[in-house]
């Protein structure tokens, strides 16, 4: 049996493809699955549970119909769905689990990030993230009304493009809407899994899919990175062998 692990989906209604493709991988590889993560960012925006988006409706029966099969769907936030509370996830049938944490995989302690944390080489998003997981913003974005909200996530959208454009001027984002992420801080990375005393680190959010050997403290390391489904439907499959990434 296999673990599948999955993130940056930014699934949207106009890329109704993506969907598609995600509701045939929930029915075919992940139904024998023993388990499956999503380490975030699973929908291009959130703005709340009640946001009657369509994606939104597909995404729930599909998670719902494999966690029904009892297949465990474990959820990670994202940078772009920060705000999924409880009541989607039981919706999906999915437990939401905390960024970072550390799970047993196949006996062996893994941690599990979104991965957005690590890039601390971008200063003005690190203060905006701080700022956005606070409860009493969350709390005061959440009671805004829908219209209000969806137009303030539209605004988010285009400034961190263009905040990206900025930080990355040689790499632009396209007129799809992706963006070219800052990458993580080396730093970072050897500040987090010596802090937690791991030796694999797994996450999303940069789009730059690869397994990366590391020394740390005279220590071998792994950081394995996701990659998004913009176009190449990355999936990175665990057993009791190892890892293995790939594109869908």
């Amino acid at each position: 049996m296999t673990t599948l692990f999955i993130s940056d989906l930014h699934l949207d209604p106009v890329r109704p493809h993506i969907l598609a493709r995600f509701g045939e991988f929930l029915r075919d590889e992940a139904a024998h699955a023993d388990a499956l993560y999503i380490l975030g960012d699973l929908f291009e925006y959130w703005v709340g549970d009640d946001d009657p988006q369509p994606a939104a409706a597909v995404v729930a029966e599909g998670l719902s119909s494999l966690s029904a099969t009892g297949v465990p769907v474990f959820f990670l936030r994202g940078n772009r769905d920060f705000l999924l509370r409880d009541a989607f996830a039981a919706r999906c049938g999915m437990r939401i689990l905390p960024d970072p944490c550390v799970i047993d995989l196949y006996g062996q302690p893994v941690l599990l990030m979104h991965g957005d944390a690590l890039c601390t080489d971008d200063v003005a998003y690190q203060a905006f993230r701080q700022q956005s997981r606070e409860p009493a913003w969350q709390d005061a974005m959440l009671a805004q009304p829908l219209p209000v909200r969806i137009a303030l996530a539209q605004q988010m959208r285009a400034k961190s493009i263009e905040h990206q454009r900025k930080v990355m001027p040689d790499a632009a984002a396209t007129a799809a809407g992706k963006e070219d992420i800052t990458d993580v801080s080396a730093a970072a990375v050897e500040e987090t899994c010596t802090r937690y005393g791991i030796a694999t680190l797994i996450h999303g959010h940069t789009h730059r899919p690869a397994i990366h050997r590391l020394d740390v403290g005279g220590e071998p390391r792994r950081r394995i990175v996701l990659g998004d489904w913009y176009e190449q439907g990355s999936v990175l499959r665990a057993d009791a062998d190892g890892f293995s990434l790939a594109s869908l």
